[in-house]
């Protein structure tokens, strides 16, 4: 498998004070919800804000240390860290995850943001920064699809690797499972990638919210995909796709609202967006506290 790159940027508001708690087993967990906008130009010409909402979590030492600045919520940060996905089993039966964001740095800026105020009383920065940049693996091959406005769309389920030293210095690895979103000319350029193809991502981290099968409200965070490259299984490997450049911001990823989906997790990779909607956004549509408390029961060890 490729060797994994996992890099995420935020510049946004802390969209309420951060909290800092205790695992089980004592280890501190410092949290905190960034939240800013991301501005796009849609096919249409017009402009559009689209809402986000990531929680950022620090372990260890460091979320002590983090605890002890007294950050406030609509304070400016920027966070450098990484893409963290987890599994558990449910009180209520059968296996859930998640996707968040593992600081490994957190730095207040030196000015006042401009601030906007959320339906579910917290405060967001009016633009802000959200990049992410993976290098993983396929994880099965892809299906091109187009909504019912002509819009193609392709889901990418991606591998990203993760090694380190634990504090008895032996190798530990783990896999993060991260969906991706690719839309329109970036969809079609990419749809010979198959299972096992190595690619380079780049694009924006987006909330997603959905209805199970069983009518409970879940969200979910994706990447939206701006570029892609594929890599090379290894020289002389025939049928590697050719490394495709990056479509216009203004034709990729983002550049439409969106409704949101129904159904169940399945379904909603397959959703479509429709054109030229300017209310229902994904990330626009997620209430600020809707699935923020909807984390594990216990925190498993992560490496810090």
């Amino acid at each position: 498998m490729a060797r994994g790159m996992n890099h995420v940027f935020l510049i946004g508001a802390l969209a309420r004070d951060p909290e800092l708690r205790y695992t089980p087993n004592g280890t501190a967990v410092f949290e905190a919800t960034v939240a800013g906008e991301d501005h796009i130009v849609g096919n249409d010409g017009r402009e559009r804000k689209l809402p986000w909402y990531h929680r950022v979590s620090i372990l260890g030492k460091p979320a002590e240390w983090q605890a002890e600045r007294n950050l406030k919520g609509g304070d400016a940060v920027m966070v450098e860290g990484s893409l963290e996905y987890s599994s558990w089993e449910a009180p209520e039966g059968g296996k859930r995850s998640m996707v968040r964001v593992k600081a490994l740095r957190m730095e207040q800026l030196g000015y006042a943001p401009e601030l906007v105020q959320d339906a579910g009383g917290g405060v967001r920065m009016g633009s802000g920064m959200n990049e992410v940049v993976l290098i993983g693996n396929v994880t099965r091959d892809p299906e091109l699809r187009y909504t019912p406005a002509g819009d193609a769309v392709l889901g990418l389920g991606l591998a990203v690797n993760e090694s380190w030293n634990d504090r008895q210095g032996q190798k530990q690895e783990k896999t993060h499972w991260i969906d991706v979103t690719l839309w329109r000319e970036l969809a079609e350029s990419m749809k010979d990638l198959r299972k096992g193809d190595p690619i380079l991502v780049q694009g924006r981290l987006v909330n997603e919210a959905w209805t199970d099968r069983d009518g409970n409200k879940r969200n979910s965070t994706k990447v939206e995909a701006t570029r892609v490259e594929a890599l090379s299984r290894g020289a002389g490997v025939p049928g590697s796709p050719a490394a495709t450049p990056a479509a216009p911001r203004t034709q990729t990823a983002g550049s439409t609202a969106r409704s949101q989906p129904s159904g169940g997790y399945g379904a909603s990779r397959s959703s479509a967006p429709a054109r030229g909607a300017t209310t229902g956004t994904r990330s626009g549509g997620l209430d600020i506290d809707q699935g923020l408390d909807d984390f594990p029961p216990e925190e498993e060890d992560l490496p810090f």
